[in-house]
Parts: structure tokens; sequence; C-alpha cells
């Protein structure tokens, strides 16, 4: 038998640093743990890290050298954005001619605003770059360094197309032992603007940063373990700990990505939304076709070049404290039973609720003390919770996280009730209720924006108090729901999972096919560099016609998992079951129509008829399944065909077919290919040919024989 090998996730958070041990064959979890995060240790969270890292693995006696993946998700550059704990910079800005006067001003963006009353100090300077010398390079950087300086921010008009100048100035800085970066580092997108502000905010987290990743990594190696220290992403990915070193601004919201990406793995979700439930925020997001939807992250209200995940944060959670006034229960939240340091009622010892009397506070200074808790007979005090309403409405599963002292609570909710003059039931009732209409508005939001099918969604709960919430929640507004596996510990869980990701934008107008096989290059060179197996790696291109951008996106593994998680596969039936569902047919009309490699695509006709019956009209839709039945397409008058490889002719005519004409232009139809383990996104492609080019690229490995699944629609 031979040595188990394991996969190591950490989660550094702001109270806890959590552990989890995942068995790299079977993706189960084998051991998991807490201990609190170490802020005021001389070496930082980095201890905390070492001391889990050395605790769990000793707990199940792993020897280090079967931890074949290791990754940790941090909270540090989004704490360090929201406490002003960051680094001041110094800007040069660069151009030349007539863009030389735009370029002064918006390679300026002044001091920065990171939350109220925080700023990030910038010093600025210009250089014209037509003949620019290394010395005036040097100077610029020790006028700026003098100023105060910290870190040394290079940024020229178009340096996407030629980032040589701004290579010299991060150079020269460096000589000086001062920390420098390349607005070309972040983003390839035109916008000197916004380029320059991520950039800064980059530059900023850059001394911070260094000092956690090279501590954690050297406490890493020295446990003698051989595969490379990983770092969870804000797009749910995971990067190298030298590309941390470049671009820390990518680990900011990250741990937001975690959960979404733990519970993705265990749960078999095709269209949901994920709650993030803990002690004082939910955190929301939404899963589509199997995926976690993405969008551009906003720093203290101004736009970035950084893709992150679209997570909506809302004051809601297991200690939401409630609020009365004038005899009534007015709200639930923002406030949490942590912020007033108060215990929850639900979690006490049923004997101390004796003569519970209700009181009134206000937890930070400018609350209204409109807060009710309530004092016993010993003068103990206790916070009235949305986790103690949960509990007496009997919400909370046996085993969960956030399962209470039911008879407590009760004791305790009597007085709430009196006071307000409720039965307890009502008042609790009343409480969740106030707690849901918040959160559907989000909710609501989030299924507009993405357009999702409600009667498809399920609500997943994940954190520690997701069945505080969500179970609620679903029961009131008809969603199905279900609370993630390991709930507590689903971040730390997504974070041992997580793959290797890289994007990379460009600004082109009207991208040729050399265009996109340059970029598809690019990505797969720099996703390398990140730390995947080059066989694991799959590109999606996007073309955005509007902006003029060509955006690539790389996702790969560490090393060679391509097989998939829990590799049973779905019994056909079972997936008729699904795909009938997804698109809202019965069982019966819905046929499994093709299969190819791990893909199942179920078709339902309809026929509708009109006119008193005298006229027809079919329909079609269609559901894409993988082998584990997750839903990954799914749509309604759609076409569909299966070719071989070598079929070209009949793969042209299929598109000619499904192509719109019009006077001005033919409009290609929106495409998927499904073959083998892969599903290739071509809706991007504007032209027959880009499509049909970069089919060829990505299919290049599969055989004239080997089959492909077609999927058009307008």
């Amino acid at each position: 038998m031979g040595r188990t090998k394991v996969r190591v996730g950490i989660d550094v958070g702001g109270t806890f640093t959590d552990a989890a041990l995942i068995d790299n064959e079977t993706f189960e979890v084998i051991e998991k743990m807490k201990i609190p995060t170490t802020h005021h240790d001389p070496d930082g969270v980095a201890k905390g890290i070492v001391q889990i890292l050395d605790r769990i693995l000793s707990s199940k006696s792993i020897h280090p050298e079967d931890v074949t993946f290791i990754a940790h998700g941090t909270t540090q550059a989004t704490n360090a954005l929201l406490e002003g704990d960051v680094a001041r910079i110094g800007i040069i800005g660069m151009g030349s001619g007539i863009d030389g006067l735009s370029a002064r001003s918006e390679s300026n963006p002044g001091d920065i605003e990171l939350a109220p009353g925080k700023y990030l100090h910038t010093f600025h300077t210009y250089l014209d770059s037509k003949n620019m010398t290394d010395e005036q390079i040097n100077t610029a950087i020790d006028e700026l360094a003098a100023q105060g300086a910290e870190v040394i921010v290079a940024s020229e008009a178009y340096s996407v197309d030629d980032p040589a100048n701004e290579l010299r100035v991060v150079e020269l800085a460096n000589r000086k032992g001062l920390y420098a970066t390349g607005g070309h580092e972040i983003s390839q997108l035109y916008g000197l603007k916004t380029r320059t502000r991520t950039a800064v905010i980059n530059a900023s987290l850059i001394p911070k940063m260094m000092e956690t990743a090279n501590m954690t990594e050297k406490s890493v190696k020295n446990a003698n373990i051989q595969s490379q220290l990983m770092i969870m992403r804000c797009d749910g990915g995971v990067m190298s700990i030298d590309e941390v070193r470049k671009r820390p601004i990518l680990t900011m919201l990250s741990g937001l990505a975690a959960g979404v990406a733990g519970a993705l793995m265990y749960e078999k979700i095709s269209d949901g939304i994920f709650f993030e439930v803990g002690g004082t925020s939910v955190d929301i997001s939404v899963i589509k076709n199997g995926k976690v939807m993405i969008k551009n992250a906003e720093v203290g209200g101004h736009r970035t070049y950084l893709q992150s995940l679209d997570v909506r944060t809302l004051g809601i959670a297991g200690g939401s404290m409630i609020k009365v006034a004038g005899g009534k229960i007015t709200d639930v939240g923002p406030r949490s039973a942590h912020i007033a340091g108060k215990e929850y009622e639900a979690f006490a010892p049923a004997e101390n609720m004796v003569d519970p009397k209700v009181k009134f506070i206000s937890p930070r200074e400018g609350d209204p003390a409109e807060y009710i808790i309530f004092e016993c007979a010993g003068g103990k005090e206790y916070s009235y919770t949305l986790a103690g309403a949960a509990n007496i409405l009997n919400y909370i599963p046996e085993g969960d996280y956030a399962k209470g002292n039911t008879e407590a609570a009760l004791k305790a909710w009597q007085a709430l009730a009196d006071h307000v003059g409720l039965s307890v039931e009502e008042a609790a009732r009343q409480v969740m209720n106030i707690a849901i209409d918040k959160t559907m508005k989000t909710v609501n939001e989030m299924i507009e924006d993405y357009e999702l099918d409600r009667s498809f969604v399920t609500l997943v709960g994940g954190g520690g108090s997701g069945a505080v919430l969500v179970p609620a929640m679903a029961e009131r507004e008809g969603f199905k729901s279900q609370i993630a596996n390991n709930a507590p510990y689903v971040s730390t869980i997504g974070v041992a999972l997580a793959m290797v990701k890289e994007q990379l934008e460009r600004t082109v107008v009207n991208p040729t096919d050399e265009d996109i096989k340059r970029i598809r290059a690019d990505i797969i060179e720099r996703i390398v560099q990140s730390g995947a197996t080059e066989d694991t790696v799959e590109v999606t291109i996007e073309i955005d016609s509007q902006k003029n951008i060509l955006r690539a996106v790389a996702t790969g593994s560490t090393e060679l998992r391509s097989k998939d998680l829990a590799q049973e596969a779905m019994s056909e039936e079972d997936m008729q079951t699904i795909a009938a569902s997804s698109i809202d047919q019965p069982v019966e009309s819905t046929i499994l129509a093709v299969q190819t490699g791990r893909w199942s695509l179920f078709a339902s006709e309809s026929v509708k008829k009109s006119f008193f019956g005298l006229l027809k009209k079919k329909s079609n839709a269609v559901s894409v399944l993988d082998r584990e039945g997750v839903v990954r397409f799914k749509k309604n008058n759609v076409y569909y065909t299966k070719l071989s490889k070598s079929a070209q002719e009949a793969l042209s005519s299929f598109l000619d077919d499904n192509t719109i004409y019009s006077d001005a232009n033919a409009t290609i139809p929106k495409v998927f290919v499904f073959y083998k383990e892969k599903m290739l996104d071509l809706t991007g492609m504007q032209t027959k040919e880009q499509l049909l080019s970069i089919l060829e690229i990505e299919t290049e490995m599969l055989a004239a024989q080997d089959e492909m699944l077609v999927v058009a629609y307008q």
C-alpha cells in the first residue's frame, strides 16, 4: 500500500487561520483545524501558517514529501487596503509628442481614498520618453525617494505595445534597492488613467506582501515540502508565489473566491446562488452553467483593470443583532454580537437564562441605542441574534455548526417577545423575514443581472452560519436549497482544490488570426510560469468588438489532475431528470440525442399549436451535461450536430446554414464545441474564418476520426 498523497489548503482570515488536508486521489477531507490568526507575532500571519501546517501534517503522520499541492488564501491585501496600511508610491509618468500632454495628467492619480479617511499617498514626476537618458531616470527616482516614496511605478502611454521604457525604470529603481513595477505588468489594455491607478494600488501592497510571501515560502521549504507554494487569486484560481511578488493586487478579495471554489468542487451545482454566511456578514456570488461569474473590481469607488468574482457583501449573518424602536422590531443587522462583544443567546447554557430583562445598547460609537440585548439574574449579558431566531424556528439541522441550544433561546426570547407584544414564534418569524427581505433584494438583482432561470436556481449555504439564513429563505421564496458539505471549512477546501488561472486582455481593433494565435501562445506561456502543467491548460478567447478588447482566459492544474472529482459517472436516467428540469420540459420528451467524451446532450422538442390548431410551430430546448450531471450549457432554439474532426466541409456548411445574412454583413451563430474532456467556447468569434482558425489550433491533438459535438444558436 503506497503512502497517501495530500493537498493542503490554508486560509488566513481576520480571526482564524484554517487548514484542511485533502486526499489527492479521492478528494476526501482527511483533517481540518482552526487556530487564532497570529497578527501580533513578530513573524506576522506567516507564523500561524507554519504552526498549523506542522500541526495538521503531524496529526495524520503525513510526510512532507507527500504534499503534492499547497496553497493559501489570504485577506491580507484586502485588509491592508481597508485599513490604509499601504506603502507610499512614486510615479514616473512618461510620454512624448502630442500624447505627452495628456500622459502628464493621466499618469498622476493624486492621493487615492481607499476607505473613509484612509489614503494611499502618491508623488508624481514626468519625463519625455523621446530621448530619455538613464541619468534623467536616476534623478527622477532619487527625487521621488527623497519625498518619501517606498515603491516606484513606471507608467508610459502605450507601454502595452512596447514596455521597454517602463522596464528601464524598473531596473534602475531595483539597482537602488527600491521595489518597482510597470503599468504593463498589470494590464495590457489601453487607458493610461485606469492602468496607472491599478498599477499604483498594486505597488502599494508590494512591501507588505513580499514580507509575508518570503516568510511563508521559507517556512514551507523549512518544512521540507517540495511542492511550490501557490496563492489564491481573486478570480478563483491560484498563482505561484513569484507572481504574487509582482502582482499582489490579484490576491485582493481572494478569500471570497475560495469559498465558492470549494463549494463547486463538492456540490454539483449548475445554476445557483452561493452564500458564505459568517458571524457578521454574508458574501453572495452567482454560479451559472457550473462556473462562477466575474466582473471588474472597484477600489474606493474607482474601476480597476482587475477581474474578480462578482461578490456582493451584506451585513446579515448568524450574529446579526436585532433593532427595536417604539415597541416594534424594526431591523436586523448590520451590527453583530461579535462587534458588540456579546455572546449569542443561542449558544448559552439554559440554566443561565434566569429572569432575562431586555436592555438597549449602541454597539459602536454613533450607532443608535436601538440594538436589543438582555441581562440575566447573575448580571451576565447576551445578545439576541439571527442564529437565535433560526434555532427557535427549527431551521438548523442536527449536527450543524450553527445548531444551538433551543431551550436557552426560547427562554431568552420570551423577554423580547413580551417587550414587542408578540409570541416568541411570531417575533422570531418577523426577524427572519426582515433578514430574508434584505438578502432577497440582492439575490433578485443578481438573478436579473445574469439572466438566471428562477425555477432552476439552487441556493447553496456555506460558511459557519449557512443554515441560519438559506433554508428559511429557500422555503419562503420557493427555491431549492442545500447546505454545502463541510460548510465552515468551505473556503479552505476551495484553496486546496483550486486551479491555476491567468488572464490577458489587449486592446485590438478587428483582431486577425495572427493576433488571436499570439495572445493564445502568450497566455499559455504565462500560465505555465504560474505553475500549471501544460497538458491541463484550457484557453478561452473572447472578443469584445464594442470596446475593442481581445481577451484570453486560461485555466490549468498544478499537476496531472485530469481525473474529475468523485469520478463516478451519473446514470443516464438521473441525467435525463436533471436535463429535463434545467430546460423546464417533461422527462418523457427529453431524450439523449448525442453523447461524446464526457458530454451528453439532451434535447426536447415541443410543438405549439396556434390559430385554432392550424399552425404548428416547432421549437427545441437543449441541455448539455458533463459526466457528473452538472449542466454546463442550456438554451432554447439551438442547432447541433456531431462530426468527426476530419469533416471540415460538413462543419463549414453547418455554420453557413445557421448564419444570418443581411445587406451589410453575415452574422455567424454563437458556437460551443464539446469533445473528449473539453468544452470550447467560441461565442466571441466574429467571422467564420476566425472561428475555424481557433478551432483548428484547439483541436490539433485530435485524431481525424475523433468526434466533436457542435452547438450553434443566434
